[in-house]
């Protein structure tokens, strides 16, 4: 059931439903690297190192280096971070985003998208 949330600029709706059936992995962690939340594409993701029994713990005791460092860094200078992978012969697109809550740094979502080999490109100028 979706319920309608006030804002200035438009109506936005607190069913999150969409969240845990979008194919894509989504995990966002606190300021200090607490995972929050994850979706269910996530939690099969990282089944083998816990699933959503991560949630609570520490994103960076999850890393080791030198991707640990990478992520205290993200999380102390608060910047975008974008790049892909390939695993088991899957592409992905990894984009780790700070998030604002009231406009206050509130931690970091990733995003893990899997992708093609070959991504067509537009310049829409």
């Amino acid at each position: 059931m979706s319920t309608a949330v006030s804002h200035p600029d438009e109506t936005l709706t607190k069913d999150r439903s969409w969240v845990d059936e979008f194919p894509g992995a989504i995990t966002v962690c606190d300021a200090e690297g607490k995972i929050l939340e994850m979706n269910r594409t996530a939690a099969d993701n990282f089944a083998a190192d816990g699933g959503t029994k991560l949630i609570g713990t520490n994103a960076l005791d999850c890393h080791p280096e030198p991707a640990r460092t990478r992520l205290k860094q993200l999380l102390e200078t608060k910047q975008l971070n974008v790049y892909t992978i390939e695993k088991k012969g899957v592409r992905k697109l990894i984009y780790q985003s700070p998030w604002y809550e009231a406009g206050n740094y509130a931690g970091f979502v990733e995003l893990s998208l899997a992708i093609p080999t070959e991504i067509p490109h537009f310049s829409r100028d």
